[in-house]
C-alpha cells in the first residue's frame, strides 16, 4: 500500500490556530514529515501519533498573533519547547533548548493539510497496538540518530514551488 505519487505544494504554506488568533506562514521547503509515535506527541496531538513537520527557525513568519510558551523534557530526554496560541491552546511548533535552529511544525495546523503524507515512523516502540505499518515504511523504535532517509523519502513524495 506504498504511496507513489508526488505531490506538489505551493509557498508560502500557511496555517494558524483552531481558533484563527494566531497564524504563520512557512517560507521554505520543509525538510521532512514523519510520524512520532512517542508517549509526548500523542498526548500532544492527542491520538496514536504526532504529525511533524521538520522546519528551519527562519522559515516560519507568524502574521497574527502572538504565541505563547511551554517547556518539558521529551522521551529522549531532550529539553524541549513548545509555541501555542494563548486563546484557544492550539499547539503549533515545538523546538529544543539549547536551539538547533530546526522546529517541529505540527502539519494538522495548515489551513490545507491535505499533502501531508509521512516519510517514516519514529519511536515506534510507543506505538498503539492496533496502528499497522507498512512493509515499506522507515521505522525507528526511538529517536532516529541519523534522519537522511527520511529527507530523502519525503523529497520523493513531495515538491514545493512558488504561488503563482
Amino acid at each position: 500500500m506504498g504511496i507513489s505519487m508526488t505531490r506538489t505544494v505551493a509557498l508560502p504554506i500557511e496555517g494558524g490556530c483552531q481558533c484563527g488568533g494566531l497564524r504563520y506562514q512557512v517560507v521554505a521547503p520543509p525538510l521532512m514529515i514523519y510520524a512520532c509515535h512517542c508517549s509526548s506527541c500523542q498526548r500532544i496531538a492527542g491520538g496514536a501519533f504526532g504529525l511533524p513537520t521538520t522546519i528551519t527557525e527562519d522559515s516560519l513568519k507568524f502574521t497574527s498573533g502572538t504565541p505563547r510558551e511551554v517547556v518539558w523534557r521529551s522521551d529522549s530526554g531532550n529539553e524541549r519547547y513548545g509555541t501555542f496560541c494563548g486563546d484557544c491552546g492550539c499547539r503549533i511548533a515545538h523546538g529544543q533548548k539549547p536551539s538547533n535552529g530546526i522546529l517541529s511544525l505540527r502539519a494538522g495546523t495548515f489551513d490545507d493539510p491535505s499533502w501531508v503524507v509521512p516519510a517514516g515512523h519514529t519511536w515506534t516502540k510507543s506505538a498503539q497496538p492496533w496502528f499497522k505499518f507498512d512493509p515499506d515504511d522507515i521505522l525507528w523504535e526511538e529517536q532516529p540518530t541519523d534522519y537522511v532517509p527520511l529527507i530523502e523519502k519525503f523529497q520523493t513524495l513531495v515538491a514545493f514551488g512558488e504561488k503563482s
